[in-house]
C-alpha cells in the first residue's frame, strides 16, 4: 500500500508504517545502478569561514512535483534563520526528490522531477545541489535512512569526512532535515511516523521547521513528547512574507489551461510543457 498522502503535497514525503521496521543499525540496504549515480558536492565549499562555527547542510525530502517558488525560498528563509539566530554556518543545501515507489497521486516519473529540481537550482543558487539517490531507490525510503545516506556521504561510513580545517583535521557536517508545519503536525497522526523514527531524525540530525498558514508549530512542540524531548534540536522559522504556492494547485492550473507563470521558475515552466507533464 502506498504511504499516507501529506496534508498539501506541496512538500515532504511522510514514512509508510509498511516500510517502518526499526533496526539498530539505520543503513539502507536498497539497490540501485551505481553507474547512474554520484553524489553532488560541487557546492560544497572546501574550508569554513569560521571555523569556530558547526558546519550546516540542510536536506529537504519531498515529492517536489513540481518543484515550486515556495520551495526555494523555504532554503532561502532557513538560512537567514540559521545566520541571524544559531551558530552553524550552512555549507549547502539539498533537494530530495522521493522515488517513483511512493506512488502518490500526481507524481511525475522520479527523472522528471529530478530534472525540474536541476533547472530550478542550476542557474539561480550558489548553494543548492540537488541529490539523486533518494529517487534510484528500488522501494520508498524512509526519511531516516535519507538522512543517513547524507551522514554517510559527508562525513564517512565512520566519520572520517566532513570539512578539512586549517590544521588539516576535519570538522563532521551537522545535517538537519528542512520541513514544512503540517508535516511536522503529521507527527502526531497514528500509524504514519515510527517513534524510533522520530527520534532518530530529530534527536540525531534535528529539524528546521517552516511556519505555515493556519499552523501553531510552538503550541505543536510543547504538546508533542518527542519534539519535546529534542526541542534544542528544533529551530522553528516564521514566514515573515507568507507565500502558500502548491505543487497540487499547479498540476490544476496546468490541467485547465491556466498560467503557472511566476509561480515556479521558468526554465521548469519550459520543460513541464516540453515533456508534456501534468496535462492528463
Amino acid at each position: 500500500m502506498p504511504p499516507p498522502m501529506p496534508v498539501d503535497d506541496n512538500i515532504w514525503n511522510l514514512n509508510s508504517s509498511s516500510d517502518r521496521q526499526h533496526t539498530e543499525a539505520y543503513g539502507s540496504t536498497e539497490i540501485f545502478d551505481a553507474s547512474n549515480y554520484t553524489f553532488p558536492r560541487q557546492r560544497i565549499p572546501l574550508q569554513m569561514k569560521d571555523e569556530s562555527k558547526t558546519p550546516l547542510v540542510i536536506v529537504a525530502c519531498g515529492s517536489f512535483s513540481p518543484i515550486t517558488y515556495l520551495h526555494l525560498r523555504m532554503f532561502e528563509m532557513a538560512r537567514d534563520h540559521v545566520l541571524e539566530n544559531t551558530d552553524f554556518e550552512i555549507m549547502g543545501g539539498y533537494f530530495s526528490p522521493v522515488s517513483d515507489f511512493y506512488q502518490k497521486q500526481g507524481l511525475a516519473e522520479a527523472k522528471h522531477r529530478v530534472r525540474m529540481c536541476e533547472l530550478a537550482v542550476e542557474n539561480s543558487s550558489t548553494w543548492l545541489m540537488v541529490d539523486s539517490w533518494e529517487s534510484l531507490q528500488t522501494s520508498y525510503q524512509r526519511t531516516a535512512i535519507v538522512l543517513d545516506h547524507f551522514q554517510h556521504e559527508l562525513n564517512g561510513a565512520d566519520g572520517e569526512g566532513g570539512i578539512k580545517l586549517k590544521n588539516g583535521e576535519y570538522k563532521p557536517i551537522k545535517i538537519m532535515l528542512l520541513a514544512g508545519g503540517d508535516l511536522v503536525q503529521s507527527f502526531a497522526a497514528p500509524d504514519v511516523w515510527a517513534t524510533a523514527d522520530l527520534h532518530h531524525i530529530i534527536g540525531k540530525y534535528g529539524c528546521l521547521i517552516l511556519e505555515r498558514t493556519g499552523s501553531d508549530v510552538y503550541e505543536f512542540l510543547l504538546s508533542h513528547d518527542v519534539l519535546y524531548k529534542h526541542r534544542r534540536n528544533v529551530f522553528v522559522i516564521k514566514q515573515l512574507i507568507y507565500n502558500d504556492i502548491s505543487s497540487t494547485k499547479i498540476r490544476l492550473f496546468i490541467r485547465r489551461g491556466m498560467s503557472i507563470k511566476y509561480l515556479l521558475p521558468t526554465a521548469v515552466i519550459d520543460y513541464i510543457y516540453k515533456q508534456r507533464l501534468y496535462a492528463d
